[in-house]
């Protein structure tokens, strides 16, 4: 099953074809799971972790969570409870493009988790944001419903899951 495959066998079986893109941002593992996999849920975001925190509230289902925090590094949208609540609501990983925290309670916990970097100053919480959309990130178009996998040599975005 490809969920267990490296990313860089994935590129060699699929690489033709279209059916998958990288993602070109070098991002910095923080969870415990160095290897994920799941179909995508998005939010775009800016310095507020509102719905992030709702998002991994609700049931995951083994999807991911991508989160367009336009690349700011002055709060985090990402902590040890908000991670933890994505672990006991069964969500297979978070991509933060942005900022997390509580990074040594991240490293504890079974979630697949990537971001920029880290910062201890909280974000905001207004809510504000868009679920579900289409996000660029690095490079690579991230949709709803189509898949993502990651592991230490990085991200790849898939139009669905792969056998």
């Amino acid at each position: 099953m490809s969920r267990d495959r490296a990313t860089a066998d994935l590129v060699d079986a699929y690489r033709e074809g279209g059916r998958i893109a990288s993602c070109d941002v070098q991002f910095v593992q923080f969870g415990k799971r160095t290897r994920f996999a799941g179909p995508i849920r998005t939010i775009a975001t800016r310095e507020d972790n509102a719905l992030v925190k709702r998002l991994t509230s609700e049931p995951g289902s083994g999807a991911v969570l991508v989160v367009d925090g336009g690349g700011s590094l002055r709060t985090a949208l990402v902590g040890d409870k908000i991670a933890g609540a994505a672990v006991e609501n069964g969500w297979a990983g978070l991509v933060v493009y942005g900022a997390v925290r509580d990074t040594a309670g991240l490293r504890s916990l079974d979630i697949g988790i990537k971001a920029l970097g880290s910062n201890p100053w909280t974000s905001a919480k207004a809510g504000k944001g868009s679920v579900d959309i289409p996000l660029h990130i690095g490079g690579a178009l991230f949709i709803p419903g189509h898949w993502l996998y990651s592991d230490e040599d990085g991200i790849l975005v898939a139009d669905g899951e792969l056998p």
